[in-house]
């Protein structure tokens, strides 16, 4: 992973820090996407005797990691919370070292609740939010409210209790949310996991590219 490097200087008003993995392959990407990963979201990263360590390797967004980050893009990998303060604790780190970077937000599966609920609080304040597997409580997400893009992003074929594929389509119907629903791949263990239709497997890459060409298209 080109560029990794943990990031400790993101210190909420409290005091407390608010740890991340940053991946980068330019000093001045354009976009700086920030990755909220599902489970309890606790990736926790942290120095061990010399190395970088951290959970959820296997998640979506932390495996998928490799084919988001080149020259334009960059990506903070943190804990999901749905905490005001850690995420612009975050944000202001951002600005000091990418003043001219669009920050966007992406969360997969549980790390939806943080996106969806961040979102008020977000809306004047970065580029976008990408929720992805989302949770079924995007049924009744209604994007047209905030100031920001709002894309939605999902795969037909997850059967995941909690994150179904009719919330997802009808509120894209609904609010007229960006859609990208995907295809493919396979699965893997239990349906709700990382490695499941509801993780991409398979299909990683390509579902990123699309992500990728909906933020550009933004600017």
């Amino acid at each position: 992973m080109a560029g990794e490097e943990l990031i400790s200087t993101a210190v909420q008003a409290t005091g407390e820090q608010v740890p991340y993995i940053l991946n980068s392959a330019n000093a001045t990407p354009r976009y700086v996407v920030i990755l909220f990963p599902g489970g309890t979201g606790n990736v926790d990263p942290r120095m061990r005797d010399g190395v970088l360590v951290y959970g959820f390797q296997g998640n979506f967004l932390v495996r998928a990691r490799p084919f988001i980050v080149d020259d334009e893009f960059a990506t903070v990998t943190t804990n999901s919370s749905d905490s005001e303060a850690r995420i612009q604790a975050v944000l202001d780190d951002l600005k000091r070292r990418f003043p001219r970077a669009l920050v966007y937000l992406m969360g997969t599966s549980n790390g939806t609740a943080s996106t969806m609920k961040l979102a008020p609080y977000l809306s004047e304040r970065i580029a976008g939010v990408i929720h992805t597997s989302s949770r079924s409580e995007i049924y009744s997400f209604d994007s047209r409210q905030y100031k920001n893009r709002q894309l939605i992003v999902h795969h037909k074929r997850d059967v995941c209790r909690g994150t179904p594929y009719f919330a997802a389509e009808d509120s894209h119907k609904r609010y007229g949310t960006d859609f990208i629903p995907m295809d493919g791949g396979i699965s893997v263990g239990h349906p709700c996991e990382a490695f499941a239709y509801h993780g991409y497997n398979g299909i990683e890459r390509e579902t990123i590219d699309a992500i990728k060409k909906w933020i550009r298209h933004g600017g």
